[in-house]
């Protein structure tokens, strides 16, 4: 008799699903954003937030889309002119850890040639503390998580960008990032603290789920996704993928123009 795992089925069926709506919806748009296009997925750092198991879902769904995608675990990738310059995106999951000033040239010089740049939770959001420069290209840092792993929600601010575009409001059971914010990214998700765990906070809203440029690449960013397992949530995975999407047309077309510091409700 073969032993089934419910909770890896029902997350892969999730995952599934969610795969299938997403490339149907694209294909009936004529939109492909993905196909023919060459990623580099770099993962490692803190292994707390999953990087193993992360790769494993967001790698086969970007080749069933269509990319070429090229995997490291090592930062080393980013010194590799001749890889770089092949490149129309990149998707980190790094948390943590140093970078060399050669390997973070390298990685800021594609971005801001116009190589999109994704990435979630602590992948980009806490990659690095000591490279100012690699956060003002992602547009935020991390700074504290108030009680740890709570119920949260998180708030749709922008339904009109096609990355939050017929999402609702949805519950997370997870980090709840507090967060340093670029003024000058385009916040598309939100969420509010209450005073539990820092009284001194309460009220507080935070962007969640945001897009900026750096030079004339696009960067793309979610809070969400401390774990693999929060990728079940059909709404964290969705944002995700179509971010990833959004900014991997950074080379493609044009560069969206905002200013769009006040996002509270």
């Amino acid at each position: 008799m073969i032993h089934i795992d419910k909770k890896k089925f029902i997350y892969f069926f999730l995952l599934m699903m969610t795969t299938t709506i997403s490339s149907s919806l694209m294909a009936q748009q004529g939109n492909q954003p993905l196909k023919g296009k060459k990623v580099l997925f770099v993962y490692g750092g803190w292994e707390g937030h999953d990087p193993v198991l992360t790769r494993d879902i967001f790698v086969p769904w970007m080749r069933s889309e269509g990319a070429e995608v090229v995997v490291s675990d090592n930062l080393e990738i980013y010194t590799d002119s001749t890889l770089m310059n092949s490149l129309d995106l990149v998707v980190q999951i790094w948390t943590m850890g140093t970078i060399t000033k050669e390997q973070e040239k390298g990685l800021l010089t594609a971005v801001k040639r116009g190589v999109g740049l994704a990435g979630w939770h602590g992948g980009i959001g806490d990659a690095f503390r000591n490279n100012v420069e690699f956060q003002f290209m992602v547009g935020g840092q991390w700074v504290a998580h108030p009680g740890g792993v709570i119920p949260y929600t998180v708030n749709i601010t922008d339904h009109n960008d096609k990355v939050t575009r017929g999402l609702k409001d949805f519950k997370m059971h997870s980090e709840q990032y507090y967060m340093q914010v670029d003024p000058n990214v385009k916040v598309l998700a939100t969420t509010t603290f209450n005073g539990d765990h820092a009284p001194w906070i309460d009220g507080a809203v935070m962007p969640v789920v945001w897009k900026k440029m750096y030079g004339k690449g696009r960067v793309f960013y979610s809070s969400l996704g401390h774990v693999a397992k929060d990728f079940e949530g059909p709404e964290v995975l969705e944002i995700m993928q179509r971010g990833i999407r959004w900014a991997a047309v950074s080379l493609h077309e044009a560069p969206e123009k905002w200013l769009q510091p006040v996002y509270g409700r």
